[in-house]
């Protein structure tokens, strides 16, 4: 999308506009070129050095401005941000301006960096925007300002600014989904595709999507004829249950070599963290960081943990408790309808049975949607400086609530009902139901409305459907009523569940593994859909893996190991063997467990994270970096001895 709007007034470049800022309605005059001013500012005058524009120039104090840069300016924001871009030798470096010529594919036709790499240089560049004598937001007398607080942040928090999102490339968009959800086909996701447009953040969780669909295979081969061939023998799983240990053990290790292969392609593996910012919600008194010598709030750590132990952990506690009492009133239904059947023995009574399960899932999502919400306000509450810590506690919060939410049912009824039939029908409850749940609320209902939405601007702006390429003002009036893409928190979270319910109960549920891989192939369509047509375009954020996603299903991966042990201990073919003596038997099935336990960490430290070729390469890097280092300060040593050598010869001539 690169459409010529206005020439920049340096002549260095045609102005594309990347990045759209729209302020609010009642934003002071004041305020609006304050802030023009501090965009289009020089970089050693605090400014970001960048052109906006209003997007209507015949509007008087327009509140929508497009920003933009120069290629020379993006560069230096790329050496800046420490890009890593591939060498001329194959290697992967941190891209440095002065050396352009020396990268590959390099060229000064705005190619060499990505749009979604463009956008986020701008969303960085203009986040380091920071006061420097004001107190205020000039027009706004209200909204206080220091030395050093991000003037962007502070204007989000305030109201001021409504909105800051990247544009989408009308042309780059199309072919991307054409060939990722365009057509049904048999094939692998275009990654590089999807990490060039949305960054290495989102292209990570599809490319974790697809790995995990493709390992879900030979459970699903493996599970399918089990399935048909033993349908009433519930008993009959201990083989099943054993292949589950290896399946979820080597699962995770693969993808760790997996994800360091692509995060080194893609630049973000050796790429630097930068210092992180404090959050936009983060108050407290204004003091000095020691790390920085910046001024921002302080809150004092005591005070958060006040919060966090005697306000949010029993709220968890409270809602777990919750949690166990609907499992309760699950059970009574449960029991109510199985003595209706038998009393009836109707048709109407068959069906019967299988409503308090998919009443308890309905009830279960309910209580996950809400509680989520909670979560969100309790962890904001609390007043985590970082954005990192922030997400940290909420992912903690969330999980702990899902997992007791979504599995309790499923544990009560494996060890202490030890009903293997009603856990097989609880389990394809749960996953079949949580699917068409999830499917409908994040996919088809967002689709949905969004095209409603966009029908009415249409009419509203009187576009035509027809019409191949929208003029930019409609395109972007159209893409500012679009809603926010708010990360991939809630597809990790949809992912974790059915890792759990694979992973832990699928040997008296063969068909999981199936039903599983069918509702990620659907999946696959309905997110890139969801990514390209409902959602505004989310910046890109660089991303080597997936975080404390990655804990938690090693965690989940540690825990199945031991359900699989006791469901394997509580087999009638192992029981047999143990009919006069239940303290050997539980004394062996903790044997084992310990054992596979040991097992498992050792094959976690024999196998390398990150691949022997990726590895050398980095080494190689390193030791470069290090004879660079050394020749830079042997030359500086020289031109220092050099210097000291010719005073020393002056010096004589003037003696002499």
């Amino acid at each position: 999308m690169k459409r010529n709007s206005s020439i920049s007034e340096d002549n260095e470049f045609t102005f594309t506009p990347l990045v759209v800022l729209e302020l609010a309605k009642d934003t002071h005059r004041e305020t609006i070129e304050w802030l023009i001013q501090r965009i289009e500012g020089r970089k050693h005058l605090g400014g970001a050095h960048f052109n906006i524009r209003p997007l209507d120039d015949q509007v008087e104090n327009s509140k929508v401005y497009l920003v933009g840069a120069s290629w020379r300016r993006l560069l230096l924001g790329a050496e800046a941000l420490g890009f890593v871009k591939e060498y001329q030798d194959g290697s992967m470096r941190a891209f440095t301006y002065q050396n352009k010529e020396d990268y590959k594919y390099f060229s000064d036709d705005n190619d060499f960096l990505t749009m979604a790499e463009r956008q986020f240089i701008i969303k960085r560049e203009l986040e380091n925007l920071r006061a420097v004598n004001e107190t205020t937001v000039p027009g706004h007398p209200q909204v206080k300002l220091y030395p050093g607080k991000s003037i962007i942040r502070r204007l989000q928090t305030s109201g001021i600014l409504i909105q800051l999102y990247p544009l989408h490339d009308g042309a780059e968009l199309k072919k991307l989904s054409f060939i990722w959800y365009g057509r049904l086909k048999l094939a692998f996701q275009p990654l590089d595709d999807i990490q060039k447009y949305f960054g290495q953040n989102i292209a990570l969780y599809f490319a974790f999507l697809e790995y995990f669909t493709i390992a879900l295979f030979p459970m699903a081969v493996i599970g399918v004829p089990y399935y048909l061939f033993a349908w009433e023998d519930y008993d009959k799983y201990i083989v099943f249950a054993t292949f589950n240990l290896l399946w979820s053990t080597i699962v995770l290790e693969v993808w760790k070599r997996w994800c360091a292969k692509l995060s080194y392609s893609w630049g973000t593996l050796t790429m630097k963290r930068e210092f992180e910012e404090p959050r936009p919600g983060f108050h407290g008194k204004l003091g000095l960081n020691p790390a920085t010598g910046r001024k921002e709030p302080t809150y004092p750590t005591y005070k958060r943990q006040m919060r966090i132990y005697l306000i949010s952990m029993p709220f968890v506690c409270l809602s777990l408790y919750t949690c166990l009492c609907v499992m309760m009133v699950y059970f009574r239904l449960e029991k109510w309808a199985s003595t209706y059947n038998e009393e009836v023995q109707s048709a109407f009574s068959t069906a019967l049975l299988f409503f308090p399960s998919v009443l308890y899932v309905v009830v279960i999502e309910i209580m996950n949607r809400i509680y989520r919400y909670a979560a969100e306000y309790l962890t904001s509450w609390e007043n985590h400086r970082l954005e990192s810590s922030y997400q940290n506690h909420l992912i903690v919060k969330v999980l702990v609530f899902n997992f007791t939410n979504c599995f309790a049912s499923l544990f009560y009824i494996a060890f202490v009902l030890q009903d293997m039939k009603l856990l097989r029908q609880n389990l394809a409850a749960l996953l079949i139901t949580s699917q068409i749940l999830n499917q409908f609320v994040e996919s088809l209902l967002p689709y949905w409305l969004q095209k409603r939405r966009n029908r009415k601007v249409k009419q509203k702006l009187r576009i035509s459907s027809v019409k191949k390429e929208l003029p930019l003002t409609d395109q972007i009036k159209l893409e500012g009523d679009m809603d926010t893409y708010l990360g991939t928190f809630d597809d990790y979270l949809e992912l974790f569940q059915q890792f759990g319910y694979v992973s832990l109960f699928s040997c008296v549920y063969p068909l999981a593994a199936i039903l599983a891989v069918l509702n990620n192939v659907a999946e696959v369509y309905s997110d890139a859909l969801k990514m390209c047509r409902v959602f505004k375009r989310p910046f890109s954020e660089p991303a080597a893996d997936m975080g404390v996603w990655m804990l938690a299903f090693e965690i989940m991966g540690v825990i199945s190991v031991m359900t699989n042990c006791a469901l394997i201990g509580l087999s009638p073919q192992v029981k047999g063997l143990f009919q006069e003596n239940n303290i050997e038997l539980v004394l062996l099935v903790v044997g084992i467990e310990h054992i596979l336990l040991a097992l498992k960490f050792i094959l976690a430290f024999a196998i390398s994270d990150i691949p022997s070729d990726i590895h050398n390469k980095l080494a190689r890097l390193e030791f470069e970096s290090i004879e660079a280092l050394k020749q830079k300060q042997m030359k500086e040593a020289d031109e220092s001895l050099a210097k000291e050598q010719e005073q020393e010869h002056e010096e004589k001539k003037r003696s002499r």
